[in-house]
């Protein structure tokens, strides 16, 4: 357990960088509907990361007691999504929608860039 949540620390702060350049492409390029669209689909990004770290500790816990989950949270991550490509829909001179889908995968590219990095690490 303690390796997975180093594991969550390094690619947590990984992603909070990559936020902190799109606020500052945002601020300083003409681009700033596509850094905003960035910006909201990695924080979605973000909280379904939180959301699946958790949701492992809870299954690990289960599972070491014996007992059943009934579910990893795929719903609730579907959900805030679906809840970014609305908001991105309803506000398209403030978010460009292909950014926030990009945006919306950045956990799983930080989760397998950081993966290929701690392997040559070793």
């Amino acid at each position: 357990m303690p390796e997975l949540d180093t594991m969550f620390i390094r690619q947590r702060k990984y992603i909070l960088y990559l936020l902190s350049i799109y606020i500052l492409g945002a601020a300083f390029t003409p681009y700033d509907t596509i850094f905003q669209g960035l910006m909201l689909g990695t924080m979605c990004s973000l909280i379904n990361f939180w959301s699946m770290v958790k949701k492992n500790r809870k299954f690990t816990e289960a599972a070491a007691a014996g007992r059943k989950m009934k579910s990893l949270g795929s719903v609730t991550r579907m959900s805030v999504g679906a809840l970014a490509a609305v908001i991105a829909l309803q506000y398209p001179d403030k978010f460009q929608i292909a950014s926030v889908v990009m945006g919306l995968m950045t956990a799983y590219f930080v989760i397998m860039i950081d993966y290929f990095i701690q392997i040559l690490r070793r």
